[in-house]
C-alpha cells in the first residue's frame, strides 16, 4: 500500500479504543474514516484532530448492529475517498450478567453488534479492498480467560470473531488481503475507567497490575496496518498486560 493514500474505517471510532486507533492511523499518514451511533459531537471532535494531523477524516453515522447502516458506512467511506485500504472493526457492546437474568433482546442486541455487524462490515469492506488490504478485529482478553461468572454472552460473542478472523485469513489470503485479531485488556475508557469500582480486581488480574492505556491498544493496530506486518495473518495478538498469562 501506499502510505500516502491509505484509507482507513475505523468503527465505534469516537472514542475510547476506536478513536486513539483512528488518531494513530493519523498519525501514520492514514486518511480515516469513523462510525459512531450517538455521540455526534465526540465523532466531530475526532474528526478535527485527525485533520490537524494534516489528514483527511469524516465521521459517518452508524449502528454497527444494523446490516444496512454497516454497509452503507463501507460504501460512504468509499464514496468520500474513492478507495478502501484498512478496516479496523472495533464497534462493539459490553454486557455482562448472570446467565439466567440475559433477556433474549440483551443476547440479540449483544450478537448483533459484536458478531453480525463485525461480518457485515468486513463482508462489504472486502468487496473494496485490494492487494495489500487489512482487515484488523478487536476482540477482546475473555475469549481466552473468563476469570468470573456474569461474563457467558460477552465471551461467546468475542470468541466467535476468533473463529471469523482465522476464515477470513483463508478467504482472502489469495488476493493479498490479511486479516488479524487483537485482543485488549482491561484499558482505561468510559466505559471501564481506570478508576471505576471494578478496576482494582481487573488490574489485579494482569501482570503488569495496571489498567492499559487506549494508545497501547493503538499501537498494535498500527503495526498490523503497516507495511512491517505485510506476512501476518489468521494471527491473535493480546494487549492485555499479562490477563491471559
Amino acid at each position: 500500500m501506499d502510505s500516502s493514500s491509505t484509507v482507513a474505517l475505523v468503527t465505534g471510532g469516537s472514542r475510547g479504543i476506536g478513536a486513539a486507533v483512528a488518531l494513530r492511523l493519523a498519525e501514520d499518514g492514514v486518511d480515516v474514516a469513523i462510525t459512531y451511533v450517538s455521540d455526534g459531537e465526540a465523532a466531530a471532535e475526532v474528526v478535527g484532530k485527525v485533520e490537524a494531523l494534516g489528514r483527511r477524516a469524516v465521521a459517518l453515522r452508524a449502528d454497527a448492529g444494523d446490516a444496512a447502516q454497516a454497509a452503507n458506512a463501507v460504501g460512504e467511506t468509499v464514496r468520500r475517498f474513492g478507495r478502501l485500504d484498512v478496516l479496523v472493526n472495533n464497534a462493539g457492546v459490553g454486557l455482562l450478567g448472570p446467565l439466567e437474568e440475559l433477556a433474549p433482546d440483551d443476547v440479540e442486541r449483544v450478537l448483533a453488534v459484536n458478531v453480525r455487524g463485525v461480518f457485515h462490515t468486513t463482508q462489504a469492506a472486502a468487496a473494496h479492498l485490494g492487494p495489500g488490504g487489512r482487515i484488523i478485529t478487536v476482540g477482546s482478553c475473555m475469549t481466552q480467560r473468563v476469570p468470573g461468572p456474569g461474563g457467558t454472552l460477552y465471551a461467546m460473542s468475542k470468541s466467535a470473531l476468533t473463529g471469523l478472523n482465522r476464515a477470513l485469513a483463508r478467504e482472502l489470503g489469495g488476493r493479498g488481503i490479511t486479516a488479524n485479531i487483537v485482543h485488549p485488556g482491561p484499558v482505561d475508557t468510559d466505559m471501564n475507567p481506570a478508576d471505576g469500582p471494578y478496576a482494582g480486581p481487573q488490574a489485579a488480574m494482569t501482570v503488569l497490575g495496571r489498567f492499559g492505556a487506549p494508545g497501547e491498544v493503538a499501537g498494535v493496530v498500527s503495526f498490523l496496518a503497516g507495511p512491517d506486518a505485510s506476512y501476518v495473518t489468521g494471527a491473535e495478538f493480546a494487549v492485555d498486560g499479562g490477563y491471559a498469562a
